[in-house]
């Protein structure tokens, strides 16, 4: 169900109770990202989430930023131990072992891609048809495009990235549009 915020405007369900998921909703939630550092910042804040809220790495966004070099795969695929202790040592951020190590792994599998391959690679994943749902109980947690993308993901040596962590990135991108049919964004 859509909710009417404060300021008047109808908007999803999710996305009215804190300033922060405000501006994330209308301004980047189902927005397209069609460049790969983006999309990685997209798929590793996804990552970071998994198991905590998502307001959590929105309030640490810039703290994720300034830790992981903005996302530059170049940069992080060199981390090397002590990058790894400065990162779990860093209160700012979500420290948590497996994530980190992932973002590490994962800027080193995406440098394997040509330029502009990982965009192409997750983008070929966009369903033919995705019909605007009408509550939040209409938005699945996962499909049989993120479970596809999720395996491709991994053959190509990517970690972290189950089908629902995938199905977050696609809607976080553009990739689907979960905006309510009643959501202003839509």
């Amino acid at each position: 169900m859509s909710d009417v915020g404060p300021d008047g405007v109808v908007r999803c369900g999710w996305a009215t109770s804190a300033p922060e998921y405000v501006e994330y909703h209308d301004n980047e939630w189902g927005k397209e990202i069609r460049d790969d550092v983006g999309l990685f910042e997209r798929m590793t804040l996804e990552g970071f989430q998994s198991g905590l809220s998502w307001i959590t790495i929105l309030r640490k966004r810039e703290n994720f930023r300034a830790a992981f070099a903005h996302f530059d795969p170049e940069v992080i695929a060199k981390y090397d131990e002590a990058d790894f202790e400065r990162l779990m040592a860093d209160t700012g951020i979500v420290r948590n072992r497996l994530k980190i190590n992932a973002t590490i792994s994962n800027a080193r599998a995406l440098l394997e891609l040509a330029p502009g391959e990982f965009t192409e690679l997750l983008w070929s994943f966009r369903p033919a048809k995705h019909k605007a749902p009408r509550t939040l109980a209409d938005v699945p947690a996962t499909t049989p495009e993120s479970v596809a993308m999720s395996k491709t993901l991994k053959k190509k040596g990517f970690v972290f990235v189950g089908p629902t962590t995938a199905y977050a990135l696609m809607q976080a991108t553009g990739i689907v549009n979960d905006h309510l049919k009643t959501c202003i964004a839509r």
